[in-house]
C-alpha cells in the first residue's frame, strides 16, 4: 500500500511560496487595520516611533501582494524567493525597532529626544505658546495602552517576528529542488 498525500496538503506543499506570502499579506493587513483601528475609533493616537514602525506595513503588503500574484501566475521561483528574503528582512527589521521602541516605554533606555525629551519652555512666545498649548504631544516614551503586560510597540515586535519567520519559512521550503 502505497502513502499519498491529500490534493490540499500537496499543493500546500508544492507552493509554499504562495502560502507564505498570502499568510504574511493576511497578517500584516489586519494588524495596519487594528493600528488603524486604535487611532481612528478608540483615539489612542501613535507616537513618532509608533508612525515609523508603520512603514513596515506599507512596505510589507504590497510586496507580499506582488509575490502573491508571481507565485500565482507562475513567475521564476528565484524572483519569489528574493521577494520572500526581502519581506523576512523587512519584518525582521522592524520587530528590532519594536523591541527597541518597547525598551523606550520601560525606560531600559533613552529614545529619540524629539519624542521623549522634555518639553521646550518658549518663554514668552505669545501666540505660539498658546498654539502648543493646543497641541497634544504624543511621547514615544508613554505606554497609552497595554494588555497582557505588553504595550501596542510590543505586540508590534511580535507581529514583525512572526511575519518574518513566515517568510524565513518560505524561502526555507521554496529552495529545495
Amino acid at each position: 500500500m502505497t502513502s499519498t498525500a491529500m490534493p490540499s496538503q500537496a499543493r500546500f506543499e508544492a507552493n509554499a511560496t504562495l502560502t507564505a506570502a498570502l499568510l504574511v499579506l493576511a497578517v500584516a493587513a489586519a494588524t495596519i487595520a487594528g493600528a488603524w483601528f486604535f487611532q481612528l475609533v478608540l483615539d489612542i493616537q501613535p507616537c513618532p516611533m509608533c508612525l515609523e514602525q508603520r512603514y513596515a506595513y506599507y512596505t510589507i503588503i504590497p510586496l507580499s501582494a506582488l509575490v502573491v500574484l508571481g507565485a500565482a501566475k507562475g513567475a521564476p521561483r528565484q524572483l519569489l524567493i528574493a521577494g520572500l528574503v526581502v519581506i523576512a528582512l523587512i519584518a525582521a527589521a522592524n520587530c528590532i525597532f519594536g523591541v527597541y521602541h518597547s525598551g523606550v516605554e520601560w525606560k531600559f533606555w533613552q529614545g529619540p529626544t524629539d519624542c521623549t525629551g522634555p518639553v521646550v519652555n518658549f518663554g514668552k512666545a505669545g501666540s505660539l505658546l498658546e498654539q502648543l498649548d493646543k497641541v497634544k504631544v504624543i511621547r514615544c516614551d508613554e505606554v497609552q495602552w497595554r494588555f497582557l503586560g505588553l504595550s501596542l510597540a510590543g505586540y508590534n515586535a511580535l507581529i514583525s517576528a512572526l511575519m518574518a519567520a513566515i517568510a524565513g519559512w518560505g524561502v526555507a521550503k521554496s529552495a529545495k529542488p
